[in-house]
């Protein structure tokens, strides 16, 4: 997927970098949320993590294991790690509502 040069302007975010209104998403604001978490482009792996993500979101209402997300896409359980530098940040970029104390605390630690 192409990045686009011009710089989108984000919706609101809460104090963690979170979508207030999760349907303001779309691929432009993902490149914006991206760079903000410090990544300058997203790669097609970074987009597999994000439609994972969304796509899993969208049946359950819960954050995946992303252990399930790395092995779903035959990576090593680093991979989406590696990517996004947090699993919170995947969750951010990827556009997804506030999942939780609880969850966020999961999601910050990998």
């Amino acid at each position: 997927m192409e990045a686009s040069n011009k710089m989108t302007r984000l919706p609101p975010l809460d104090e963690n970098g979170l979508l207030f209104y999760p349907d303001d998403w779309n691929e432009s604001v993902a490149e914006e949320l991206a760079r903000l978490v410090g990544i300058k482009k997203l790669s097609d792996d970074h987009w597999l993590v994000i439609y994972a993500l969304r796509d899993y979101y969208a049946k359950f209402g819960v954050a995946p294991s992303m252990h399930n997300v790395c092995h779903s896409n035959h990576k090593d359980e680093l991979w989406v790690h590696n990517l996004f530098a947090t699993c919170l940040n995947a969750w951010c970029v990827s556009g997804l509502p506030n999942p939780g104390e609880e969850a966020k605390s999961y999601l910050s630690g990998m």
